[in-house]
């Protein structure tokens, strides 16, 4: 009887935290004077901003609401292919 040779595990991820895919951003958008901050739940910010939002330092400015930190993660080449955000 022949042996059917093991699949390569494609399926399985790391799984990172929100924290630590935060921090790893928040290192690559320092280089540009950025930072990728949260908003607390059931504020005024949060119904505008969304959970996250990156704030430029250099304008005083949100440059961008709303930010999908694990889409961001992965533009930015912090979250690699084998790796998924963690659900909470």
């Amino acid at each position: 009887m022949a042996k059917s040779k093991p699949k390569p595990d494609t399926e399985r991820k790391v799984m990172i935290t929100e924290r630590a895919l935060v921090q790893r951003i928040n290192r690559t958008l320092a280089k540009d004077d950025e930072r990728l901050k949260k908003v607390k739940a059931g504020s005024r910010m949060d119904a505008e901003y969304g959970p996250y939002y990156r704030l430029d330092y250099r304008m005083n400015a949100v440059v961008e609401p709303g930010v999908d930190i694990e889409s961001l993660g992965r533009k930015l080449g912090v979250l690699k292919p084998y790796e998924a955000l963690a659900a909470d």
